[in-house]
């Protein structure tokens, strides 16, 4: 198990580098911090100890930085879209997890070709355990959906594409 010093370390380093995000995991634990859009506000996704007893890990300082490969791809929210009047994109609120339905085991809310209105909801964000459910925001007719599900999303990140009725 990680002693606080050494998570608070592995913060300061992620926060000192390029890296968006640091996952970490060991055979009892895991967890993925990740800067938030304000900087120098790291912010710890999740973290799922076991139940077994953890046996004290070291984690040498320059190991942090070295793991590039744990950050994702640049999103293109940064970037314009599409510039068509009658395109709307369905944007995230906040920093969590996407899902296209409300259970694993229930049809998606929404497909390409699935007529919307301001009020239908066309997904869910999970941030912090509690579930977000995403309006269409506009009537129109969904042309795709532009996350996977289970895929962790950024603020304004654009999450449906709709054609405006």
């Amino acid at each position: 198990m990680f002693k606080i010093g050494e998570i608070r370390e592995l913060i300061r380093l992620l926060d000192e580098t390029s890296v968006a995000e640091l996952k970490v995991e060991t055979d009892d634990m895991k967890f993925l911090i990740k800067k938030a859009d304000v900087p120098a506000t790291p912010v710890v996704v999740s973290s799922t100890p076991s139940n077994t007893a953890p046996a004290p890990v070291a984690v040498p300082a320059a190991a942090a930085p070295s793991t590039p490969a744990a950050a994702p791809a640049a999103p293109a929210a940064d970037a314009p879209l599409e510039q068509d009047e009658n395109v709307h994109f369905v944007t995230s609120p906040m920093v969590g997890t996407f899902y296209r339905a409300p259970a694993p085991d229930a049809p998606p809310y929404v497909e390409p070709g699935t007529k919307v209105n301001p009020k239908s909801v066309v997904c869910i964000v999970e941030a912090m355990k509690l579930m977000n459910e995403i309006e269409a925001e506009v009537s129109g007719e969904v042309l795709e959906v532009l996350v996977d599900n289970g895929q962790l999303v950024e603020y304004g990140q654009p999450l449906i594409k709709i054609r405006r009725a």
